[in-house]
Parts: C-alpha cells; structure tokens; sequence
C-alpha cells in the first residue's frame, strides 16, 4: 500500500477503484463514508504521509473532531467518484 500513497493521483484513482467496487456490490453511501472513515483513523495512527497531500489531509484529520472527520471522509469518497 506504501506505492498506492506515494502519489497522490495514484491514492485517488486507488480509492475510486475501491468506490467503485463498493457500489457494485450494493454497498450504500453511508456504508461507503463509514469504511472511508475507518480506512481515515488507521491511516493517521499507522501511516506516516508521503507527500504534500496527504501532509495537509492528516493535519486536518488532526484538529478535527469526529463529525469534521466524518466529513473530510465523505470528502474524499467524492473526491474518488469524481475521478472514477
């Protein structure tokens, strides 16, 4: 997963192909916002940022309280339908 976050054109089409994946399988938005938020919090325990991106979405991550978080996750799953 280190070369999917290297770049950040490669996370987004990375996270657009897992969406995607996501709605054939009959998942719902909200299921989708839920794991995006999930997949958010290892991602900021666990994984360090590996460029300007992702520096500034996990210092954002950082100062938000769950519901912002909640957001900037639902943020980034249209971030990745838009790129799909």
């Amino acid at each position: 997963m280190s070369t999917v976050l290297s770049n950040f054109d490669t996370w987004k089409k990375f996270l657009s192909d897992r969406v995607s994946a996501a709605k054939n399988m009959g998942m719902s938005e909200e299921t989708i916002s839920k794991l995006a938020f999930e997949i958010g919090e290892f991602l900021d325990q666990k994984v360090d940022p590996k460029n300007e991106e992702e520096r500034v979405l996990k210092e954002l991550w950082d100062v938000g309280d769950d519901s912002e978080r909640q957001t900037i996750a639902r943020m980034m799953v249209k971030l990745a339908e838009k790129h799909g």
